[in-house]
């Protein structure tokens, strides 16, 4: 049989240097390059690239686009809300709920009557932030595979949680630095904080800031926060919660705390490797990715009878898959 199954949906995309384009529709999801029309799925660099001249997106992920990256990251945003199809093309284009971040959206393009979903990361574990996944009965699924194996099987948000509120407990004097992705896991994090009834004041860096405010001009709320100021001196009394990005621009800053513990926030931390790779005094596994299990689900969910693998290793899944009613390949095949 080889890769025949992949011939309808060669008939609409294709990969090309930009991205993956949508042929009938003349558009690209996506693109790693510029140019004339991107859809958008979400507002982390690595998929909202800069300087397209139009984007297409939800108004939740323009306004992320243009708070992180200036408001003409674009030549033209043209927003459309979730379930409001729109016709490009021959393409009708329908923006589905992704439960990754704020605004994130599956792409659903119908042509012909053959639908292709394309969701960009997508998580389904529980988001106070963020509109939850909505799976979308179609016939080719392109699915992210950031934890494609069955090692990544991650507990739930509730026991992580339970762990960062024990260590608030028996370190109160400590400054709990939280280490999250600016757009995303600090807000989730923040609002997880909230709900377990943290009403205090928290610092946040300026990155994660920015994103606070547009997630509140859209309605999530944040709660008291403080933007990470100028002067070293104030962090060296503070106590409670500090939230600011991972890496080696946060290192410097982490050290002005005096008296602190680190708390990372991924689902790499899953593994002991992602542990020694992420140095941090409290380890929490909480991702924005769908895990192993979820993926499955996910897959069955969709009822897809072809299923293209991305950002991920496909080894894994084409094996679970294989000898059912599915057919899978890695997306670079098509």
């Amino acid at each position: 049989m080889g890769l025949s199954f992949l011939a309808p949906v060669r008939a609409i995309l294709e990969n090309r240097r930009e991205g993956l384009y949508c042929i009938p529709g003349d558009f690209y999801v996506d693109p790693v390059r510029r140019v004339p029309r991107a859809i958008i799925t979400h507002g982390h660099a690595d998929h909202a690239r800069t300087g397209h001249e139009t984007v297409l997106a939800t108004p939740q992920t323009i306004a992320i686009m243009q708070a992180r990256s200036g408001r003409n990251c674009a030549g033209r945003f043209e927003p459309l809300d979730y379930g409001k199809p729109l016709c490009i093309n021959d393409v009708t284009v329908t923006l589905r709920p992704a439960g990754h971040v704020l605004g994130s959206a599956q792409v659903v393009m119908e042509y012909k009557g053959y639908r292709i979903v394309a969701p960009g990361d997508f998580k389904r574990s529980p988001d106070p932030t963020c509109a939850p996944f909505e799976p979308v009965s179609c016939h080719c699924f392109i699915t992210e595979a950031t934890f494609g194996l069955p090692l990544f099987q991650l507990p739930p948000v509730e026991d992580e949680l339970a762990k960062l509120m024990q260590s608030l407990r028996l370190f109160p004097q400590c400054t709990h630095v939280l280490l999250a992705y600016s757009l995303g896991k600090a807000q989730q994090l923040i609002a997880l904080l909230r709900r377990q009834g943290l009403v205090d004041p928290i610092l946040v860096h300026p990155s994660v800031w920015d994103v606070c405010q547009v997630y509140e001009a859209f309605g999530v709320a944040m709660g008291v926060l403080e933007k990470l100021p100028q002067n070293p001196s104030r962090e060296k009394n503070m106590r409670g919660i500090a939230v600011m990005p991972p890496g080696r621009g946060s290192t410097g800053l982490v050290e002005l705390f005096g008296n602190h513990r680190t708390v990372g926030a991924s689902g790499w931390l899953h593994t002991s490797k992602g542990r020694k790779q992420r140095t941090c005094d409290l380890p929490l596994v909480i991702s924005d990715h769908a895990d192993w299990l979820e993926l499955l689900r996910t897959i069955e969910e969709t009822h897809a009878e072809t299923v293209l693998v991305t950002h991920g290793p496909d080894a894994a899944l084409k094996r679970a898959l294989h000898g059912g009613p599915v057919n899978c390949a890695g997306l670079t095949e098509l």
